[in-house]
């Protein structure tokens, strides 16, 4: 899995760095096919004075790609938002995979059987 943590108009510290990858630790937990995970963190216009903060990931998996968006006053709200809503997403594929998958075994007998 390529981990990659990029900054727009903000400076990355280690903090931010090592506060995003544990909590991306969360996703790679649920589900392993993961491939590439582009993490951007940026400030939005100071116009929007109450979410200027944004941080969005763009989640390769195999076959599939998720892109996700999360804005907020606080950058650690921001991405606390953002993996909360990457890992309903990725729960989502998940069990849609499974389910297909299982559909699949399930009619094997009966295509034997005729």
């Amino acid at each position: 899995m390529n981990l990659t943590i990029s900054g727009h108009h903000l400076e990355l510290t280690p903090a931010i760095r090592d506060y995003v990858q544990g909590k991306l630790e969360r996703i790679t937990r649920h589900f392993d096919h993961v491939i590439d995970i582009a993490v951007i963190l940026g400030v939005e216009k100071p116009s929007e004075k109450d979410k200027r903060q944004r941080a969005e990931v763009n989640l390769r998996l195999r076959g599939s790609l998720i892109h996700v968006e999360s804005f907020a006053g606080d950058l650690y709200a921001a991405i606390d938002s953002l993996i909360d809503k990457l890992d309903r997403q990725v729960l989502k594929y998940k069990t849609k995979v499974q389910d297909h998958q299982r559909d699949a075994i399930k009619r094997m007998p009966d295509m034997a059987s005729a």
